[in-house]
């Protein structure tokens, strides 16, 4: 059985990042991803905000640039779902869906998801009409109307993104105010094809094959009213992916893994980074730093261990 240097769990940027960092040093280094590489971002059709690209660039190849590098550097890419990690005196077993993985240290790097609004008819419209990736689903509704909850950064740049293809585009914000950037919050006002709907939240999504209507109330009357779109598109937060880990390292209130500013957890040998990790901002730019960190504080670590 092969022992790794370091296994990194999850292949957004944070994961990527540690992987480019950890190859180069000449550590042997597994990737595990039960998905396509690139995490979120990946499904982000333009990054504006990342440095050394005056224009922007896509996620998807911004991602794709990433994947290619750590591989450039050895990094070992392989597509499995880890379903829990044991540690021993000296070295953690990672048991996977497509077998058992021996390891020195392990980065955690999976990540949030999307969070759920938990109203009737969701789950059962999910991939008919229920989205949570413009970019992905965006094109299917040419000249209908959509609905996009939230009123943060990513509510907002995806629902400019469905400007592209809707004919209208609700905002349903359950405050007075967009949570999103400035520049964002104005491009949104200036755009006629964006309707916003304040102190409001949705209670209901309904349809017959598809979704064909929600139901929206307003947080201060409690009155609600119908309104038809063909689609809706939720980005109300992320939860962050950390069931593998619940029994194993410390969490905050909301399951995001606590690790100090050199990305080390409450365990010895295993780090976090990105959106997985306890902090104020989760962007690209941020993971990849956590993906730096992760990676060099692993290579202290097992330097440090084989002098003990």
């Amino acid at each position: 059985m092969s022992l790794y240097d370091v296994t990194i769990i999850g292949g957004g940027p944070a994961g990527l990042t540690a992987g480019i960092y950890a190859a180069r040093a000449a550590l042997k280094t597994l990737l595990l991803e039960m998905g396509m590489p690139g995490g979120l971002a990946a499904s982000t059709e333009f990054i504006e905000n990342y440095p050394g690209f005056a224009k922007g660039v896509g996620g998807p190849e911004l991602m794709m640039q990433m994947d290619a590098q750590a591989r450039r550097f050895g990094t070992e890419m392989q597509s499995a779902t880890a379903e829990s990690i044991e540690a021993g005196e000296d070295y953690f077993t990672i048991n996977t869906d497509e077998g058992v993985i021996t390891t020195k240290t392990v980065i955690l790097a999976t990540g949030a998801q999307p969070q759920k609004l938990n109203v009737p008819g969701e789950e059962e419209f999910h991939g008919r009409g229920v989205s949570y990736c413009a970019t992905c689903d965006g094109a299917f509704f040419k000249d209908k109307e959509v609905a996009v909850v939230g009123g943060g950064d990513s509510a907002i740049e995806e629902a400019l993104y469905l400007t592209k293809f809707a004919s209208k585009v609700h905002i349903i914000h359950r405050r007075g105010e967009l949570r999103a950037t400035k520049i964002l919050q104005r491009r949104a006002m200036d755009n006629q094809k964006i309707i916003l709907h304040w102190n409001s939240v949705v209670e209901k999504v309904s349809g017959e094959a598809t979704v064909n209507e929600i139901t929206v109330k307003d947080v201060h009357s409690e009155e609600t009213r119908p309104l038809a779109v063909n689609g809706i598109f939720v980005y109300v937060g992320t939860r962050p992916v950390s069931d593998l880990v619940a029994e194993l390292i410390e969490l905050d209130e909301q399951g995001y893994i606590i690790a100090d500013e050199n990305m080390h957890t409450s365990r010895q040998g295993i780090f976090a980074a990105g959106d997985i990790r306890q902090k104020i901002l989760r962007q690209v730019v941020t993971a990849v730093a956590d993906g730096a960190l992760a990676a060099v504080s692993a290579e202290k670590y097992i330097e440090n261990h084989k002098k003990s």
